[in-house]
C-alpha cells in the first residue's frame, strides 16, 4: 500500500515536468526496482541520486530529465521537513561552520585526491576542473585554453607580477600564465594530490605551490585569482575571505573571482552533492557576495557565462565514460553510477539556469585604477 501511494504521488509529480515512468521519450525514467518510489518520495534529491547509484532506475538522457525537473520547480514542491536526515542536514548547514579550518581538508581528501590519473583522463591538458569558455571553441581543450587566456587578459598580467592563486588545482593556470606572461606565481590547495601534480607539471617554472588553507596565506600580491574554489569557502566565512584578499592585495592590484553562483540565497547545498561529491560545499548568491565585499572592494566587472557549464560537464562526461575501463578496477562498484549522476545532473542544473558561473573583477576601495574588462 505504501509503495502504491508513493508510486502514484511520484508519477503525478513527474507528469508536471513532462516525464513519464517507463515511457518512450529519451528523458523518461525507466524503473528497474519498485523501491525507487519510496526512496525518492522519502528523500527527494538525496533519494533520487542514491536510488540511481543502486540501479533502481535509468534514463537515456538524464541531463535533460534533470533539466525538466528543475525548470518545473519540482525540487521546491517536494522539500519535506518531516524527514529527519534532511532536517539535520539543513540545521547543521544553518548553525554550524561546515567550512571551518578544522574541516578545510576534507574536500581535498574525499574528492580532489581521488587520483590524478582519473582526473587526467577526464579533463583537458591544462587540467581545468571549472567552467570552460566555448564562444569560439570546437572542443574542450580549446574552450579551456580560451578561459585561461581570458583570465590572464582580465588580470592584465605582465612580466614579474606577483600572482597568488587561491585554489591552484593541478597547476594548469600556473603553467599557462607563467609560460606566456612570465609572472612570479604562488598557488595553494587543500589537496595533496593536486599539489604533488602541480609541482611536477611546473618543476622548471617560477612557481611556488603550498598545501595549505587560504586562511594561512601571507605576503603582498599584484594580482589574486581564485578559479572554482570559492564554492568551498562557505557563507559563514565570506567576510573573512574577502578581508584576507583585501589585506594581501596591493593597493592598485586586481582580484578575479571565478565561482559558481545562484540567484537565490539558500540554506545549504544539495544533500546528495554534499554527501557524495563535495562535502561542506556551498554555492553563493549575488546578495551574499555583494554584502561581504562591502567595505573592501569595488566591483569593476561581473561576467556571467553559466550556460557554458552545461557544455563543459557534457564534455567531461564523454571523457569519463570513454576512459572508464582504465579505472574501473580501482574504485567501488557504485562509483561509475555516482559520477555519471553527478556530471549529468549538474549539466541539467546549469541548463535550467539554476546555477550560473561568474567571473567578478574587483579592485580595492581607494584604488584609482581605471579598469576596462576583457571580452573575447
Amino acid at each position: 500500500m505504501v509503495m502504491h501511494t508513493s508510486k502514484l504521488i511520484l508519477t503525478k509529480l513527474l507528469e508536471q515536468a513532462g516525464i513519464s515512468i517507463n515511457g518512450n521519450k529519451p528523458y523518461d525514467i525507466q524503473v528497474h526496482d519498485d523501491r525507487f518510489y519510496s526512496a525518492v518520495i522519502g528523500n527527494w534529491s538525496l533519494g533520487l541520486g542514491e536510488s540511481y547509484m543502486q540501479g533502481f532506475w535509468s534514463c537515456k538522457q538524464m541531463d535533460e530529465m534533470i533539466h525538466r525537473l528543475l525548470t518545473s520547480n519540482l525540487d521546491r514542491k517536494q522539500l519535506r521537513w518531516n524527514n529527519l536526515p534532511l532536517l539535520l542536514h539543513y540545521l547543521k548547514s544553518s548553525f554550524l561552520n561546515l567550512q571551518s579550518m578544522k574541516r578545510a581538508f576534507q574536500v581535498g581528501q574525499l574528492h580532489y585526491d581521488l587520483g590524478n590519473t582519473f582526473f587526467t583522463s577526464m579533463l583537458d591538458p591544462y587540467m581545468q576542473y571549472s567552467c570552460a569558455y566555448w564562444k569560439n571553441a570546437q572542443n574542450l581543450d580549446q574552450a579551456q585554453q580560451q578561459k585561461l587566456e581570458m583570465v590572464c587578459q582580465k588580470l592584465y598580467l605582465k612580466p614579474n607580477d606577483r600572482v597568488l592563486e587561491i585554489g591552484c588545482g593541478w597547476g594548469g593556470f600556473a603553467a599557462y600564465a607563467i609560460k606566456k606572461y612570465n609572472i612570479n606565481y604562488t598557488g595553494i590547495s587543500v589537496s595533496k594530490e593536486q599539489i604533488d601534480y602541480a609541482k611536477k607539471k611546473c618543476r622548471n617554472l617560477n612557481a611556488n605551490f603550498k598545501l595549505m588553507d587560504y586562511r594561512k596565506i601571507s605576503g603582498q600580491y599584484d594580482k589574486i585569482v581564485s578559479i572554482g574554489m570559492f564554492e568551498h569557502v562557505g557563507r559563514k566565512n565570506y567576510a573573512d575571505f574577502f578581508e584576507l584578499a583585501y589585506q594581501h592585495l596591493k593597493d592598485e592590484g586586481l582580484f578575479l573571482l571565478h565561482t559558481i553562483g545562484c540567484s537565490k540565497t539558500k540554506i545549504a547545498t544539495d544533500p546528495w552533492v554534499h554527501k557524495y561529491i563535495f562535502p561542506n560545499g556551498y554555492i553563493p548568491s549575488y546578495q551574499q557576495i555583494t554584502k561581504n565585499i562591502e567595505g573592501y572592494f569595488h566591483i569593476e566587472d561581473w561576467h556571467n557565462f553559466g550556460f557554458f557549464y552545461d557544455h563543459t560537464l557534457m564534455a567531461w562526461h564523454q571523457n569519463f565514460s570513454k576512459n572508464w575501463s582504465l579505472h574501473e578496477a580501482n574504485y567501488p562498484k557504485d562509483f561509475y553510477r555516482m559520477w555519471e549522476y553527478y556530471l549529468l545532473s549538474c549539466a541539467g542544473y546549469f541548463r535550467a539556469k539554476k546555477g550560473q558561473l561568474w567571473q567578478i573583477m574587483l579592485t580595492k576601495l581607494g584604488s584609482q585604477k581605471k579598469y576596462i574588462s576583457y571580452r573575447p
